[in-house]
């Protein structure tokens, strides 16, 4: 099948190459411009998508906006019959996507409705869910919300981060899309409308989100920790210096010191009490300016009371 497909980071490439691997001719790749990089700014840093799509000599066109007619005239000439978007990061036109005419299919990272919206794998965490999965759906004009072709769910793991969720579900997400790729032509695909009024969104992340409430229960803390690697991260201080923190461990310890209070902070770890009494070990810390150590090896040059 001839295929457009559009995409921005290492979550597409994995969809990408699955298509190619696939034996479907990819006409072209449409990908966001390269950012530029380094201490002037002077040079720019290709997007994963475009690097993949390079390597196998596949066309890439890096429009700056969709709206001006450039876009549409390009896949005009492309003539894909069906447009594939996996995390291209801007939203089409109804123009585009009426071109093709098989139409166009989004590979999203969660249980739809649940989750529509940029960080969809990051909320996944932070809302404590214990499942989440791909879902391959037709695109409509409204974010996230077209009918599901195929839906599949996965187990997260209590101690997954969300870089480590991001390459299950990539990999999980170009498998599913070859399998609704080969329904769509061959006429099987099937279109499960979505039940609006169960929507819940996912909004983009900010470094709004990273100060850590010791107030909270140790596993939402921990869910912030993991749901906010690497990314802005979740952010504390460990007598008075800011940190931010980025691998934590549930212990089965308690305590009734206040929240926020330091219980141990020697060779055998650091651990602070949280609003429910449970006790939090941060395992791997990066305080500002320095690199990412363990807690351990930051408490030899930073002793703290306890």
């Amino acid at each position: 099948m001839r295929v457009g497909f559009m995409g921005t980071p290492a979550f597409a490439v994995a969809s990408l190459r699955a298509l190619v691997e696939a034996g479907h001719e990819v006409v072209g790749v449409f990908s966001q411009p390269d950012k530029p990089v380094g201490r002037h700014q002077n040079a720019f840093q290709p997007t994963p998508v475009k690097e993949y799509a390079l390597s196998k000599n596949i066309p890439v066109f890096q429009p700056a906006k969709l709206r001006d007619g450039t876009a549409l005239a390009l896949l005009r000439d492309l003539a894909p019959e069906l447009i594939i978007v996996a995390a291209y990061g801007r939203i089409l036109p109804d123009e585009i996507l009426a071109l093709p005419p098989m139409g166009c299919v989004n590979v999203h990272s969660s249980l739809l409705p649940k989750l529509r919206g940029a960080a969809p794998i990051n909320w996944a965490i932070l809302n404590g869910d214990r499942e989440t999965g791909v879902t391959i759906m037709h695109m409509a004009r409204d974010l996230d919300a077209g009918d599901i072709i195929l839906q599949e769910a996965t187990a997260i793991g209590p101690e997954e981060n969300a870089a480590q969720l991001y390459q299950r579900l990539a990999a999980m997400g170009g498998e599913l899309l070859v399998r609704a790729v080969a329904q769509i032509e061959d006429g099987t695909a099937t279109r499960t409308p979505q039940d609006h009024s169960l929507a819940t969104l996912a909004p983009m992340l900010s470094r709004d989100l990273s100060p850590m409430d010791w107030s909270r229960s140790a596993w939402e803390l921990h869910c912030q920790v993991r749901g906010l690697y690497p990314w802005p991260a979740a952010v504390t201080q460990l007598d008075g210096v800011r940190c931010k923190v980025l691998e934590t461990a549930l212990t089965s310890e308690t305590s009734r010191r206040p929240a926020g209070a330091v219980v141990q902070a020697d060779k055998r770890g650091l651990k602070l009490v949280c609003g429910d009494g449970q006790v939090l070990e941060i395992k791997t810390l990066q305080p500002d300016g320095k690199k990412a150590m363990a807690a351990t090896a930051f408490l030899q040059g930073h002793p703290i009371p306890v």
